[in-house]
């Protein structure tokens, strides 16, 4: 019998590699199509990966903890029908692969494949090849583009399916070319690893170094030594690593502003009370209520429901409202999104916003429930803070802050007393508005918490 081999497919949503989290099955056991294989975590979420082969498993390709890039080799199913090259695909496969190729959107049961990703890796390598031999990477195809299929890789899970030039030939770096390092995988672990790739003996073809040479390397010592031994290093992977690119680009792109104001929130608290003892099945809180309130201002100021496209020169205002809300996890800070918010009524709202947190907390977010955002609420006073400058979720152009709603000293009707007083702050991109349209947004979320019957008459 020949072995099918299943590659990792295209997640969509711009990933493009996912760690092993894992295996449903063994080597041996026997498996059906579409059956759920492994599960991986991608840089948004966790995701059950099925197999479109029927048959028996023969190789799995990547150990639990390791990152496979998309188009790597993940699993090998045996089973008749196929040729003795080992890639043989029986018709679910083959429509698997006609698919994924088309672009179709079919791959993987809720994402679907990008084609103008593909033209721009192609272009890319087009590129590189242009460049002469003595280009990084120009030598080997980028993993999961390779002109043609192997039955599997021959350095292991660390290789990402290339073979290499021989059994046990090791290629070494030439002095004064850059060293050829194609896996930003790689890369990154040699950084961390305080590992010079351009000293390390190189295993795949063409002196490509392999993640094993830069794991070998590790294990040898060859890494600086730190002189404090108490330093400890967190790698960046998964969600933290996509949570400090999204901010990073954030900072870089967008000319952001933050004004803030503090509020008598005592009246909202009050509302929020009066409602819960109304309707308690309702289960109204606080965050329910400013995510109302930010509804009702984005309908009067619709230009913060916005984003910029560089390329075109645009801003792009969207009529809908996919909120965001940030969200604490034991994976790291989440921002789920409410699609159509709009349309929703307090009660839904309250509710939609529930189900969001629950699946964020439980990891069962898909990758579309946290992208397409429009607008962000942020409610850090659940952390007991008063205030903070919010970092824009790029793409979106504004974000609302709320700190802690506390007692404290207010002026109220010519008297000093104590009230439920709250700092909100307002962030926003100054490519989209000036400070009136900021101002004016914050001015109206202010006046819904010290007068709620604002809010109900924008309702």
């Amino acid at each position: 019998m020949s072995a099918t081999v299943f590659r990792l497919p295209d997640l969509g949503e711009g990933l493009t590699e996912a760690e092993i989290l894992e295996w449903k099955v063994s080597v041996g056991d026997t498996v059906a199509i579409d059956q759920i294989v492994v599960e991986v975590e991608t840089a948004k979420a966790a995701v059950d990966v099925p197999v479109p082969l029927a048959g028996t498993v023969a190789e799995l390709y990547a150990e639990v903890g390791k990152v496979v890039a998309v188009g790597s080799p993940l699993i090998a199913v045996s089973g008749p029908g196929g040729d003795a090259g080992g890639e043989a695909l029986d018709p679910a496969a083959a429509r698997y692969r006609e698919e994924e190729r088309a672009g179709s959107g079919n791959v993987l049961v809720g994402y679907g494949t990008k084609e103008g990703r593909r033209s721009r890796r192609r272009t890319a390598r087009k590129a590189s090849q242009a460049a002469g031999p003595s280009t990084a990477g120009s030598a080997a195809p980028t993993a999961g583009h390779a002109a043609a299929p192997t039955a599997a890789p021959a350095a292991g899970p660390g290789a990402a399916g290339s073979a290499a030039p021989g059994a046990g030939s090791v290629v070494g770096h030439v002095h004064g070319e850059a060293p050829r390092v194609i896996s930003p995988v790689v890369r990154r672990l040699a950084k961390e690893g305080g590992i010079d790739v351009g000293a390390l003996p190189a295993s795949g073809p063409g002196g490509v170094v392999l993640r094993q040479d830069v794991e070998a390397a590790i294990a040898a010592g060859h890494a600086p030594r730190q002189d404090d031994t108490d330093v400890v290093r967190v790698p960046l992977t998964g969600i933290r690593r996509t949570i400090a690119d999204k901010m990073s680009r954030s900072r870089r792109e967008i000319p952001d502003a933050t004004t803030w104001v503090e509020v008598d929130a005592t009246p909202l608290v009050r509302l929020k009370e009066d409602i819960q003892r109304a309707d308690p099945g309702a289960r109204v809180g606080m965050l329910a209520l400013f995510a109302r309130i930010c509804l009702a201002g984005l309908r009067r100021f619709p230009e913060l429901n916005a984003t910029v496209d560089t390329e075109r020169q645009e801003i792009v205002r969207m009529s809908r409202v996919n909120l965001g809300f940030a969200a604490q996890t034991d994976r790291g800070l989440v921002v789920p999104v409410v699609r159509d918010a709009q349309r929703l009524t307090l009660a839904e709202l309250a509710a939609a916003l529930r189900e969001r947190t629950d699946q964020a907390r439980e990891g069962r977010l898909a990758p579309a429930d946290l992208t397409g955002g429009t607008f962000t609420l942020n409610n850090y006073g659940v952390f007991g803070v008063d205030g903070s400058t919010p970092i824009i979720n790029h793409p979106e152009a504004a974000m609302l802050g709320v700190g802690r709603i506390a007692d404290k000293p207010w002026a109220f009707e010519g008297e000093v007393r104590l009230r439920k007083v709250a700092q909100l702050s307002f962030t926003f991109d100054h490519r989209v508005c000036d400070g009136g349209v900021a101002g004016g947004f914050l001015r109206f979320v202010a006046d819904c918490v010290e007068r709620p019957e604002v809010l109900v008459a924008h309702l």
